[in-house]
Formats: C-alpha cells, structure tokens, sequence
C-alpha cells in the first residue's frame, strides 16, 4: 500500500530485532530510512550487541524494497556524533518526517556493578531524548516521532502480584527509563502539538529478540535453576501475556510503527501503545 511513500524516516538500533523489523516494514512502506546502529558492545550488557554486518544486512534488506537508506555507526548516548551524522543523512536524503527511538540494552543480574544501572539508563532514556532533540530541527509539521517503550520496564521494581521485575542495577535503570518514556513523550506532545507534530510510545510485551532470547533474561523468567536454558524459560514466558503466548514477534511491532509513521494516525499523539498480549493488565496497569 506504501503507506509511508516519499518519507524519510531515522530509525535507532536499526542493525538487528525490533530496529531492523521497523526498518524493513517502513521501506516496504515506502520510506527512505536513515539507520543507525552502535555496532559495539557494552561492558555491563552481558548479552552480545549488534555489528557492523548486522547493520549492512539491514541495509541490504530496505535497500531490496527499492528505496534509499543511509546507515552509520551511533551511539545514542553521543549526542554531537547523532547530531553530525543526522545531518549528514538528511542533506542527502533531502528531509526527515519519522523519528523511531528504538536503541536500547536491558544488563539484568544482582552481580552487576552499579554501572549496569548508568548503562541501562543512558541507552533506554537519554539515548532517546539525544535521538528526538537532535532530529527536531530537521521534522516540520506532519512529523511523527515513535519512542520504543516496554511493559517489562512498567513493572513496579518491587514486582507487582507475583510478577518479577527486572533484577539488580540494571534492571532498575532499565525500568526507570522505560518509565520516564511514558511522561516525556506525553509532554512532548503537548510542547509540539502546535507545529502538528505527533509524539507517541509503544510499549511491547515480550518480544522474540536477541535481547529476551539471552541468558540473563532467562535468568530473570527462571530464578529458581542455576543455568535456565531458552527451553526452562519458554515455560514461564506465557506467563506475563493475558493471551497464551510466550512473546509477540518484532514484525507485530512494526505494525504498530507504520500506523503512527503514516497519515493514517495524524490525529494521534501523546499515546501510549501498548503491544502486548493483555500483559499491561495482568500486571495492574
């Protein structure tokens, strides 16, 4: 349908899961994309990070869809290098109309230093705020700006009927920013609201990336075994869903993407989307 045609759309975390399925869809769509990607990894994040392949295969993928895409190696939490290289990628795509701040890392375990916490937090919410202040002065109005959320990260830290939270300092930083997502993009609504700019989240249940899909958060689903493997885990996944389903898929996210990309929602703003399986109500929300 081409939904989103002759946008340009800058797309965080883009080299692999959630990053690449909304890129692809939105190429689909019919929009250029701009993907970037940190292609390194982070001491405290015990799982292993996107690479440089990674992020070519992302671009070799929209690039199949027939549109333009321009890639770099970002890290969110650099907000001059993010400044540079949007720029960079707007002068030779010609505009930037769609904003998905999607980077993020989840380090969980009680052994982690408080680092864990720093790393958690400056990927999940400053990157994010360093990822939507930077494109501001390119977007007019139509523009969409999408941050990725999480229902896991909406879990009080105390847990909240007998559903675990995510542990130790990582987990913490992990949830407050997941939290502090829902309040900036509602004010940013507000303060953009005027210029016809939409500013919306989506907050995911689990999701079949490499991020759940990792020790460490088999771990967090089975802390009663020493080393929980992908089998241990998928026993108790279906547990956070209303529906009986262990994670939605990336490409269920991307739905939600293109939705609130295209002129199909111009009237939505200041929305939080939740995508997943009924589990925001078994957890109170």
């Amino acid at each position: 349908m081409r939904r989103v045609a002759g946008k340009v759309v800058l797309v965080t975390g883009a080299a692999r899961g959630q990053g690449r399925s909304h890129a692809v869809r939105l190429a689909e769509e019919g929009a250029d994309v701009i993907a970037f990607d940190v292609c390194a990894d982070i001491g405290t994040n015990e799982y292993p990070l996107a690479t440089e392949a990674d992020l070519a295969d992302t671009a070799r993928l929209v690039e199949k869809a027939g549109v333009r895409v321009v890639t770099a190696q970002v890290d969110v939490r650099d907000r001059a290098r993010l400044e540079a290289r949007l720029s960079d990628a707007v002068a030779r795509l010609g505009r930037l109309d769609v904003v998905v701040a999607n980077a993020g890392i989840c380090p969980l375990g009680r052994h982690l230093p408080s680092q864990a916490f720093v790393d958690a937090f400056d990927v999940d919410f400053v990157g994010v705020v360093n990822t939507v202040h930077a494109a501001l002065p390119h977007l007019k109005a139509g523009a969409s700006v999408v941050a990725i959320g999480s229902v896991a990260g909406l879990v009080p830290q105390t847990g909240f009927n007998g559903q675990q939270a995510l542990q130790g300092p990582g987990g913490d930083g992990y949830g407050l920013a997941k939290k502090m997502i829902q309040s900036y993009t509602s004010s940013l609504a507000l303060t953009l609201g005027p210029d016809s700019i939409r500013v919306n989240a989506i907050h995911p249940t689990n999701c079949n990336t490499d991020m759940l899909q990792s020790p460490p958060m088999y771990k967090t689903f089975r802390p009663d075994l020493e080393n929980p493997t992908a089998e241990d885990a998928a026993v108790t996944f279906p547990f956070m869903q209303a529906m009986p389903i262990p994670w939605v898929e990336p490409e269920d996210i991307s739905h939600a993407v293109v939705y609130l990309a295209s002129d199909e929602s111009r009237y939505v703003t200041g929305q939080q989307l939740r995508v997943d399986a009924g589990a925001g109500m078994r957890i109170g929300l």
